[in-house]
């Protein structure tokens, strides 16, 4: 994972390619999809029996957020 102070800087950055742009998400935007459930309640006794349930969460906060096709979505 690479960060960059803006959009701008990514594009000058040497390795990279155009293709793969779907891929580059917001710092906010970042945040709020690790903010979901699969996340955050990692540490619960029942985690594991939720584990279905936390992950339709993490992809319809993807979707929210605007992240879809192939790069996001399996």
């Amino acid at each position: 994972m690479h960060y960059f102070r803006s959009e701008e800087h990514l594009r000058k950055w040497a390795d990279y390619a155009p293709d793969r742009e779907g891929g580059i998400i917001s710092l906010s935007d970042l945040v709020k999809s690790f903010s979901v459930d699969l996340f955050r309640r990692r540490m619960d006794a029942d985690y594991v029996s939720h584990y279905q349930e936390y992950t339709k969460g993490f992809m319809a906060k993807l979707q929210e957020i605007g992240k879809r096709g192939p790069y996001w979505v399996p």
